[in-house]
């Protein structure tokens, strides 16, 4: 047995939650080959023992991590490593999420789709109109295009809801419900899709999803009967799933949504999972939770994606995404930028803003609406950088302006660019992290919905995973093996993904080598590096040492190696079925 790559010294931590131990690595043609010492793993071959060597001293030794909930459609055209998601350890991720990608597609419906990403999932519009060539139709096409361009990590992809929709119905799509024709026309282009290799059905009716024109997204417009028609087609296919996001999702599920949830699964005899659970002291998660418990109770698999440290968020004016939530709110934030700023400028549109913000409707986002606890995290102009790191209420006191006036009066004078993030009153109590940590482990969540691709002007969610081996970890609130186990494992089993997620003889070498003493987020900074000049928020990381996709390094010392040795992953290939 010859060895391609050693990794020594380390201690492995296998992803299946049990204990760490001290081992070698040895890995041939990208599977791991051996575990133990390497010297009695290859004591006949002497060769092995001059093979590449990577020195893990110190380090853990983990499987790759698994991100269930990305947006990297687009970013994989241009770049390839779906940075910085390697930087924080994660070696496998899927988009196609929400009801949205770029496939299916007819040249007639690209500027509305890239329209549509730029509104709904924060992507520059410039970055989508000069970094993507459109040069596919069918969703095979588009897995062949990413083939062929390389990716550095292992990707798989789902079917939109709202582009099928768009592409079936045209100018239809946001407003009517689909005809017979229509849905049939739909099931087809499924059928073809989920048989090209896509991973399954992704859909929204979330309150906050409108497209580039301001109007609910396609998804939006489908009746029940639709949706269920469409997850149906989807137990046709081995190794597939369904995703989705409902108002439920945000404000806390109905009778009726939680009937819905439960339909869908067993429409697709598949799993099905939701973005994104919060976690906090009012315990409003419990009764989200609940409903996993009462679909199971019908033999559906409802499944929450969580992050294991909240969100922390950006607001911007700019692309008004989440604002455009609050009750009143769309139709200002559908305006051109011009016209927006004159709108932002009248006492008379200001009063029914702030009206519909703190009415019964805002449900959850009504806490945005504290405008005095409001951060200035970023400002552009010299006139109004000088508040950076101040909040609104600190602005409005100084300023002697009402704070929701002080607020929209800084907004117009930065040209809507400026930088909020929502304060909430200093470090959360012990209690809060104890109900989190106990839902990390719940089987009806699992870790993830990091959003990375998307929102780049608001957030970037990609330090999930290094937070939770890193500070969760140091701080007490869950062992190293079981973080571990959360990030790997867990999710790689609920999308059935072939010998993938563990450090075991025999399966891919997806793996991270990270020092446990050090590793974790380190902050975000702005980038202007997509296409056209585009910007984007980074989370940066430390102590991540080395990533590795089948077996081979696309992350060394802490820098990219620009390998792209990632598969882009197709359902029934690469992933088998998990039934409810």
């Amino acid at each position: 047995m010859s060895a391609e790559l050693v990794i020594r010294g380390g201690t492995v931590v296998d992803g299946t939650a049990g204990p760490a131990r001290r081992a070698d690595v040895v890995v041939r043609d990208g599977r791991i080959v051996a575990i133990g010492e390497v010297g009695a793993a290859t004591a006949n071959d002497a060769a092995a023992i001059d093979a590449a060597t990577i020195d893990a001293t110190g380090c853990v030794v983990a499987p790759g991590f698994v991100d269930l909930h990305t947006h990297y459609d687009a970013q994989l055209l241009w770049d390839p490593t779906a940075s910085p998601s390697p930087m924080h350890g994660v070696t496998t991720v899927f988009g196609g999420n929400c009801g949205f990608g770029l496939a299916p597609v007819d040249p007639a419906h690209v500027d509305y789709l890239s329209r549509l990403m730029a509104r709904v999932e924060g992507i520059p519009l410039v970055a989508l109109q000069t970094g993507v060539a459109w040069d596919w139709r069918s969703f095979g096409d588009y897995l062949g295009r990413l083939e062929a361009g390389g990716v550095a990590v292992n990707a798989g992809f789902l079917v939109g809801h709202s582009v099928l929709r768009r592409l079936v119905m045209g100018e239809r799509a946001v407003t009517e419900p689909a005809s017979d024709d229509d849905l049939a026309a739909m099931e087809l282009l499924l059928h073809a899709a989920l048989a090209d290799g896509a991973l399954g059905f992704s859909t929204s009716q979330a309150p906050t999803h409108n497209d580039g024109d301001g109007v609910p997204v396609p998804s939006r417009a489908a009746t029940r009967e639709e949706l269920l028609r469409l997850a149906a087609c989807v137990r046709s296919h081995p190794g597939t799933q369904l995703e989705l996001i409902i108002p439920g999702c945000l404000n806390g599920f109905t009778d009726d949504e939680v009937d819905l949830l439960t339909e869908l699964s067993l429409a697709a005899r598949r799993p099905l999972n939701w973005n994104v659970l919060g976690v906090s002291a009012s315990g409003n998660h419990r009764h989200q939770l609940d409903a996993s418990t009462r679909a199971a109770a019908r033999g559906a698999r409802v499944v929450a994606l969580t992050l294991p440290q909240g969100m922390k968020i950006r607001l911007s004016f700019l692309t008004g995404f989440v604002l455009d939530g609050l009750p009143g709110w769309r139709e200002t934030f559908a305006l051109p930028v011009d016209e927006r700023l004159r709108a932002l400028s009248d006492p008379e549109v200001r009063a029914r803003l702030d009206a519909g913000a703190h009415s019964p409707e805002a449900g959850v986002l009504a806490g945005l609406a504290n405008w005095s606890r409001l951060e200035v995290v970023e400002a552009f102009t010299p006139e109004t950088r000088v508040w950076e790191g101040c909040s609104v209420g600190e602005i409005a006191r100084r300023s002697g302006k009402e704070p929701f006036d002080a607020l929209c009066d800084l907004v117009v004078a930065d040209g809507l660019r400026t930088g909020l993030r929502p304060g909430f009153g200093g470090p959360e109590p012990a209690a809060v992290w104890a109900e989190r940590a106990a839902v990390w482990s719940d089987p009806r969540a699992v870790v993830g919905g990091s959003d990375s691709g998307a929102h780049l002007d608001m957030m970037s969610g990609a330090a999930y995973s290094t937070f939770l081996v890193g500070d969760a970890v140091r701080d007490g609130h869950v062992a190293l093996e079981e973080a571990v186990h959360l990030l790997t494992d867990v999710p790689a089993r609920l999308y059935g993904l072939r010998e993938r997620g563990r450090v075991a003889e025999g399966w891919y070498a997806d793996l991270v080598v990270f020092d446990p003493e050090t590793v974790g987020p380190d902050g975000e900074r702005t980038f202007d590096d997509l296409p056209g000049g585009a910007s984007r928020i980074v989370a940066e990381s430390r102590g991540i040492r080395h990533v590795l996709v089948n077996g081979t390094p696309i992350v060394r010392d802490g820098d990219y190696t620009a390998a792209t040795p990632g598969t882009v992953l197709r359902s029934g290939r690469d992933t088998d079925t998990v039934e409810p």
